[in-house]
């Protein structure tokens, strides 16, 4: 994060554009966030408990990055004459509309406005038509009968080739994690059986059009629809996706007709907002290299983790302890540019790129290094052949993507994090790329390959110092759980466990034995909802873990 306030700095100084042809959509760069209303000693005021609690969970302090912008500021651009579209905390400005030159002269006089950039030209918009951006993807139907020889159905192949299976009949099937994607559109999400027990159980926490204003995000494209299917499915027997129980909230920001920057800063509004609900994963099948306007292209040098405004902002997300996870791209083949796309350049970006069933990389896969020489992708998922939901209600496709391989190892990742949830995002993104089959020898294809989740779940159990355990004393599954849990003790002669409310209140402390096992479990099940720690202490060793009750 060292380099953002100066990249901050170029993304209103490297191309500083004045009104030429307008209606257009802008960026304004503000200077500062002087004299604003609201306070880092007061995160309570634009952040969630939930938010805060992760912040709290992983020792992230709450900064200038937080503090919400001058809403003065925003006050005096709308006083000028231009209709406020997003504003960004993160990049400290704001994308509006403005209808003539004027407009943007006036808002460039004033004191606190850094620069203008022009992002999106209505004009030009207005030639494009059925843009396609989700380049080298394909869908065709499929038949969608019953599988009836296994729980999963059709979407076996997916999870299995991750090892998976194994971590949801432990109990971890995303319980309690939250689940942001940013997409062009869920089309009969409302709808399709794939969501039903999503909608019916209340995992669908909403939705916010960033491309409509007040818009319906279940129009436009599918994309998003086959994307949620991958982790959100869940009809037993006929298709079951890789975190079933997971909760989720849709956000649009691409828009289907056009491709600008506009959408880049779309998502980082989005972002911003997902932070602030307090989600743990935010899922991105979207990459941005060429526009509509092509002065606005990115080049090889732009893929360095810090020149993108998209990847600017998946760094600030992830040093709010969110995991992003973004597919690679879908140029791989390309003579001119086969490299991956912003924001999957980030260092702390989760890059996914695509293989088949065979294991063996889709060609159409993007590849690294980024141009300061990072190894990209960093690992790889199912993506070519994969079965995706589609509108119709019941109906599903084959898919191949990269934007597909994205949710299969997202959803994935999502059930190992609610298994090790005191762990830090990047504790999680170590782990599975040392558990991934070219761990050895990674490149710029394959990345460190693909990850056996069951072995990464073996591999360890965590203390207090996030430190590797082998053979822990406690484990408890699934966790962050509503009650219903599993609780597996190593018993070492004498044992005692504590268990402490998370502002240190002692709350049960007894010796345990065999007998007492399940006495000990039924108080965990009647806890009220909240953040616990438990304390077991053996006769050789001790261990502390953290238990969510939700």
């Amino acid at each position: 994060m060292k380099k953002l306030f100066t990249l901050l700095m170029m993304l209103g100084l490297c191309i500083s554009v004045s009104a030429q042809i307008a209606p257009d959509k802008y960026w304004i760069q503000f200077a500062d966030k002087n004299n604003s209303p609201y306070s880092i000693d007061r995160p309570e005021e634009f952040l969630s408990e939930r938010s805060i609690q992760r912040r709290v969970d992983y020792g992230i302090a709450i900064d200038s990055y937080d503090i919400p912008v001058n809403p003065s500021y925003l006050q005096a651009v709308a006083d000028c004459g231009a209709e406020i579209l997003h504003p960004s905390k993160w990049l400290n400005g704001v994308t509006v509309i403005a209808n003539s030159s004027s407009v943007i002269s006036a808002i460039e006089a004033l004191p606190f406005v850094q620069t203008t950039r022009s992002i999106e030209n209505d004009e030009l918009k207005q030639m494009i038509k059925e843009k396609t951006y989700f380049s080298n993807e394909t869908l065709k139907p499929i038949d969608a009968k019953s599988v009836q020889d296994n729980d999963y159905g059709m979407a076996l192949p997916q999870i299995e080739q991750l090892n998976g299976v194994a971590l949801h009949e432990r109990g971890y099937q995303g319980q309690g994690m939250w689940i942001g994607i940013c997409d062009g559109g869920y089309l009969d999400v409302d709808g399709h059986e794939a969501f039903a027990d999503m909608r019916d159980k209340g995992r669908l926490l909403g939705t916010r059009d960033y491309v409509y204003k007040n818009g319906i995000v279940y129009t436009d494209s599918s994309h998003g629809t086959s994307c949620l299917s991958l982790m959100a499915g869940n009809v037993p027997g006929k298709y079951v996706g890789t975190a079933p129980l997971a909760s989720y909230f849709l956000c649009r920001t691409e828009d289907v007709n056009s491709e600008s920057l506009l959408e880049e800063y779309n998502w980082v509004s989005a972002a911003e907002f997902l932070d602030s609900l307090g989600v743990d994963v935010i899922s991105t099948s979207l990459g941005y290299i060429t526009f509509d306007n092509s002065q606005f292209d990115h080049v090889y040098e732009d893929a360095d983790g810090a020149t993108c405004a998209i990847t600017i902002g998946s760094e600030i997300a992830c040093s709010r302890g969110i995991m992003c996870v973004t597919s690679a791209g879908n140029e791989g083949d390309s003579d001119t540019y086969p490299y991956i796309s912003a924001p999957a350049d980030g260092e702390n970006v989760f890059t996914i790129g695509a293989v088949g069933a065979n294991g063996n990389r889709a060609y159409f896969s993007s590849i690294g290094p980024t141009y300061d020489g990072r190894i990209k992708p960093d690992v790889m998922a199912h993506g070519y052949g994969v079965t995706v939901a589609s509108p119709g209600g019941d109906s599903y496709y084959e898919g191949s993507g990269t934007s597909f391989s994205c949710p299969v190892l997202a959803g994935m990742l999502t059930c190992f994090w609610q298994a090790n949830k005191h762990l830090k995002p990047e504790v999680i993104r170590d782990v599975l790329r040392q558990h991934s089959n070219r761990y050895s020898n990674p490149d710029n294809e394959y990345g460190y390959g693909i990850p056996d989740f069951l072995a990464a779940l073996e591999s360890l159990s965590i203390e207090e110092n996030d430190g590797f355990v082998i053979n822990s004393l406690i484990s408890i599954f699934p966790n962050p759980s509503d009650g219903e849990i599993n609780v597996e003790l190593n018993l070492e002669g004498k044992t005692t466990v504590k268990i402490y409310n998370k502002i240190g209140k002692l709350l049960y402390n007894n010796e345990i034995d065999d007998y007492k096992v399940a006495e000990f479990t039924s108080f965990l099940t009647d806890l009220n909802e909240g953040l616990y720690l438990i304390n077991v202490i053996g006769e050789e060793k001790n261990q502390t873990i953290k238990y969510v009750k939700y």
